[in-house]
């Protein structure tokens, strides 16, 4: 495929392992990123490889739950209140997704995925071409301190038990254990064996030189403006620097997707839920990857860091951030691990990043039925990390025209949310 190039529309996590992948089987890359690099959810994560977490973030109740908390600006889960259409479309399919059924239908779909994922991670690390990188297969622990919470997890656990994952029900005791020294406040846990997790900004790096030295473009602070297209197949890319003529086109452009097929006459469903993460670049005694289940926060041991991350909140797209809830965040952490301290300073220094989330909770992977050349990658959420080498081997299986590891046909993107 020497002679055939493709352009990839966004630098993030999914844009970079669909290069890999391309890469690997002889396409000409270039991609394409409007910001800087460097920034963003693909590098402000938790880091997590989640094979456990099979219940989509369409679940019932959860449009109810994000309404109820919308006058608290320190709730784990926040509408903005705003006159968007685009918004109210996505969160009326939103709601349609929302039903036993189609949770249980997407459960063991977001798990294959995810484990597809995991086991490509550790072909990359073991491939040496990145060099070694941080990956570490510790688990997660799912810590509650209600019996609410505790009983919800146990349930999910169950499910997660039945499709071969390994978990383990911990109570208080057990969870101060696995602790040692480090005091923890939680009436139990769930420990997911199956999970692993990483230092995203590590990885991006590494990945992003292995790219470069094997000849793929990589081009940051250019923005695609426009298309020229006929006949079912897009010749141009318009940007703000230069104009492209690829033979096939990835859209792996975030939460900025939906605003880049508009124009192509498409409508792919996308809103931005924007997540922060505080880093604490001195020793915590945290060990172990964990998620403060009341507070929906997650905490993860990186290399030469800690990362407490949280909140997703639903306010169009702007990396604004709201101190008052990464201040919930640390907040949130002080009541489970009394003895850690975040400052003031690492508060002001917080990050966002913005997840692209489909309606369903279902990524958008794969190619368009209106244009030939026309491929997406884009609307996995809170697990964009987690399935990013899956989701870049899926993409380059379709555009070679083979059988992918995989059926796409739950991650169309032009799917009906009915």
């Amino acid at each position: 495929m020497a002679d055939k190039n493709t352009l990839i529309v966004g630098g993030g996590i999914m844009g970079l392992c669909s290069a890999y992948y391309l890469h690997k089987k002889g396409y000409q890359v270039t991609v394409l990123e409007k910001s800087q690099g460097g920034m963003g959810a693909s590098f402000v994560n938790a880091g997590y490889l989640t094979p456990s977490h099979i219940v989509p973030l369409a679940a019932p109740g959860v449009i109810t739950k994000g309404l109820s908390m919308m006058m608290d600006s320190k709730s784990p889960f926040y509408i903005k209140p705003r006159w968007d259409i685009d918004f109210f479309k996505w969160a009326w399919s939103f709601h349609k997704s929302s039903t036993k059924e189609k949770v249980e239908k997407a459960a063991p779909i977001i798990k294959d995925i995810n484990l597809l994922s995991s086991k490509l991670y550790d072909e990359i690390k073991e491939s040496r071409d990145l060099g070694d990188f941080h990956l570490e297969k510790k688990g997660l622990l799912m810590i509650y301190q209600t019996d609410a919470y505790g009983n919800a997890e146990k349930e999910v656990a169950a499910k997660a038990k039945e499709m071969g994952l390994e978990v383990s029900n911990l109570n208080a005791d057990e969870l101060k254990a696995l602790h040692g020294d480090m005091k923890v406040i939680g009436k139990g846990a769930l420990h997911y064996f199956c999970d692993a997790h990483s230092t995203p900004n590590v990885f991006m790096a590494k990945m992003r030189e292995y790219l470069i030295k094997s000849g793929v473009q990589i081009k940051y602070e250019e923005e695609v403006l426009k298309f020229d297209y006929s006949d079912s197949s897009i010749r141009k890319v318009h940007t703000d620097k230069d104009t492209y003529t690829p033979d096939d086109i990835v859209l792996a452009s975030g939460s900025w997707s939906n605003n880049l097929v508009k124009q192509l006459g498409l409508t792919l469903q996308v809103q931005a839920g924007k997540g922060y993460c505080i880093d604490v670049h001195r020793p915590t005694g945290i060990e172990l990857p964990a998620i403060l289940m009341e507070a929906k926060v997650a905490i993860t041991p990186m290399e030469g860091f800690t990362r407490f991350a949280g909140t997703m909140e639903f306010s169009g797209i702007n990396y604004d951030i709201n101190l008052n809830r990464v201040e919930a965040i640390a907040e949130a952490v002080k009541k489970f691990y009394p003895n850690v301290e975040i400052t003031q300073e690492e508060i002001r220094n917080a990050k966002c990043g913005l997840r692209p989330v489909s309606p369903d909770g279902l990524p958008y992977i794969g190619k368009t039925g209106h244009f030939d050349n026309l491929f997406i990658a884009t609307g996995h959420a809170m697990m964009g990390w987690s399935m990013g080498p899956a989701t870049g081997k899926l993409i380059s299986e379709v555009l070679e025209g083979n059988t992918p590891s995989m059926d796409l046909k739950p991650f169309d993107p032009e799917r009906k949310f009915l």
